[in-house]
């Protein structure tokens, strides 16, 4: 069974740990990415997630084991729900994970969404143009500026 969880703060260094292997793969499509001197990427700044309600961070469990993490930021007045950071482990990749969670995210905050990833992570593109071209049958915008692809659409059907 796939679930997300939400992390609570007293979980946070089981979230920094896991990101260490999400930075670690991003690091190929970002060269300014370099372990720190103690061996570790820098931590990312998670206060937001504790602190505001429009921020929330998952772990993505299947069964009982830890297999990924997912940060959103949830839709205010005039901006979208967009997802800020998502990773499945490599061993769970290809599985249908990412889709079947994109999808609960999706349900969880309905509403106009703006998912971008970096030009030149392809396999992220392919992923996100997918997921998001089956969820909305296609009704969706999607256009590359400043070294983004971004996918815009509305979970709400009208």
């Amino acid at each position: 069974m796939l679930n997300l969880q939400k992390v609570r703060p007293v979980d946070e260094d089981v979230l920094q740990n896991i990101m260490q292997f999400y930075i670690y793969e991003f690091s190929k499509y970002i060269p300014t990415i370099s372990l720190g001197e103690n061996g570790q990427y820098n931590s990312f700044n998670l206060k937001k997630y504790w602190d505001n309600d429009n921020f929330h961070a998952f772990f993505v469990k299947f069964e009982d084991e830890l297999i990924g993490f997912v940060l959103i930021e949830s839709s205010k007045v005039s901006s979208p729900n967009t997802i800020k950071e998502f990773f499945i482990m490599a061993k769970h990749s290809g599985k249908g994970y990412g889709k079947e969670i994109a999808s609960k995210l999706f349900n969880m905050f309905p509403g106009f969404w703006k998912i971008t990833q970096i030009e030149n992570n392809k396999s992220a593109h392919t992923f996100w143009h997918k997921v998001v071209k089956e969820f909305t049958n296609g009704n969706f915008m999607e256009f590359l500026k400043d070294g983004k692809f971004t996918q815009e659409f509305n979970t709400i059907r009208q």
